[in-house]
């Protein structure tokens, strides 16, 4: 089962409040403040303390600085986490995230991503933040990142840029493709640190998915928002926290959640991989079936059949089904569209129940061939010969296919 942590972000979400809901659910401060120490940077010190956002207990997490900071670049900020003694993986994480402002802020100033010298984002806290919070990801060992829509706020912010409007220019240029809202806010409540760290980090958006729930945390923002019953229409009293959800993932059995424990669930795959299929009614059986066998050679494609249909005006057409990973659906997509005359390909998401599987060899008097074998529950249900196997011990034994074959069967009778 995945470890998931969902970010609740009903009044938006910025690095502070990220790590500060990290550390409210159980992230060990002293580990976070020596893995931070490996970036190499001085002049500032972290605090933690506990905050009251209305009546809601949170964790305010802070970087004071004790020296003066300069702006830096993105090239500086790359070379500070590349040289960093941080793991390969949170190098990598960390650094996808500065992108994803970087982008941003050079899209803005009409500069490029090397030129762009940033101040709020470039200075030390938030780095700190950003190295922080996947600091935070990998000490729970977080496999998928999960958020609610995000608030934007309304007004202005002084920056170094002088005055903005809110959300800032770099926060919805950042939030592209992202459902988003403006809330009841007349200030920013998601700064683009905040926004670069959910658009980078989150598989999904919306409403929490199906966990069972580990720990919570609150990590609250530096504004604080009461309740004005002149103007309550503002904040409707919402804390100014984020909150953070651990989880582990649960796999609920299709049509009846009442019986789950039952040896199914240990079976069924929710969502896990991707059905791609298209109606082709212009080309022919030679090229479908160099298609098809380009496709079943794909990486990441599990099946693949192709079926005879009849379209309008009684047109004979192909269907391609393709069963694929999502890691794959990309490569396999652009497959068909290359070698294919379509204008479209419909994808949906499949559940699937798969039987424990592996790979056997059998031996028979004449040689050895793979077999594989599927078990429910522990046993052995089904048992089948590879073609490819049979068909190679066949080419070398000059014996024919079905004579393999009916060996094959013989040999699993007797086990």
């Amino acid at each position: 089962m995945k470890n998931i942590l969902y970010l609740d972000c009903f009044s938006g979400i910025s690095g502070d409040m990220t790590i500060g809901a990290l550390i409210d659910a159980g992230l060990d401060f002293p580990h976070l403040v020596k893995e931070l120490e490996k970036l190499g940077l001085t002049g500032y010190r972290l605090k933690r303390r506990e905050a009251m956002a209305g009546a809601v207990s949170a964790t305010k997490f802070d970087v004071e600085m004790i020296e003066e900071q300069k702006s830096r670049s993105y090239k500086d900020i790359k070379g500070i986490i590349t040289g960093s003694s941080l793991s390969d993986k949170a190098k990598k994480i960390s650094l996808d995230i500065f992108k994803c402002v970087a982008s941003a802020e050079a899209k803005i100033h009409n500069r490029s991503i090397e030129e762009v010298h940033f101040h709020e984002v470039g200075a030390v806290d938030s780095i700190i933040d950003i190295v922080g919070t996947v600091i935070g990801i990998q000490y729970f060992k977080i496999d998928k990142v999960y958020c609610s829509h995000i608030p934007l706020g309304s007004g202005t912010i002084d920056s170094s840029h002088g005055k903005l409007p809110i959300p800032a220019p770099a926060t919805l240029e950042i939030l592209k493709g992202v459902p988003v809202y403006q809330g009841d806010f007349d200030f920013e409540v998601t700064t683009p640190t905040g926004a670069s760290i959910v658009k980078t980090l989150a598989s999904g958006f919306g409403k929490i998915p199906d966990i069972e729930i580990k720990g919570t945390g609150y990590g609250a923002g530096t504004k604080n928002v009461t309740v004005d019953h002149k103007y309550h229409h503002r904040s409707r009293g919402l804390p100014n926290v984020m909150r953070a959800v651990l989880g582990r993932e649960v796999k609920a059995t299709p049509g009846n959640s009442s019986i789950r424990g039952n040896f199914l669930d240990k079976i069924f795959h929710e969502g896990d991989t991707i059905m791609l299929s298209t109606n082709i009614d212009d080309s022919t059986p030679e090229i479908m079936g160099y298609v098809m066998e380009k496709l079943n050679t794909s990486k990441g494609v599990l099946d693949a059949w192709l079926q005879n249909i009849y379209m309008k005006k009684n047109r004979p057409a192909f269907k391609i089904n393709i069963i694929c990973t999502s890691e794959e659906e990309n490569n396999i997509a652009e497959i068909i569209f290359k070698e294919t005359s379509t204008l479209g390909i419909r994808r949906e998401t499949i559940n699937r129940y798969c039987l424990e599987r592996e790979k056997q060899l059998l031996k028979l008097p004449y040689g050895e061939i793979e077999i594989k074998v599927a078990k429910l529950d522990g046993d052995v249900v089904n048992s089948s010969p590879e073609y490819e196997s049979c068909k190679k011990l066949a080419k070398k034994t000059g014996r024919s296919l079905k004579d393999i074959y009916r060996d094959i069967v013989l040999s699993l009778s007797e086990r």
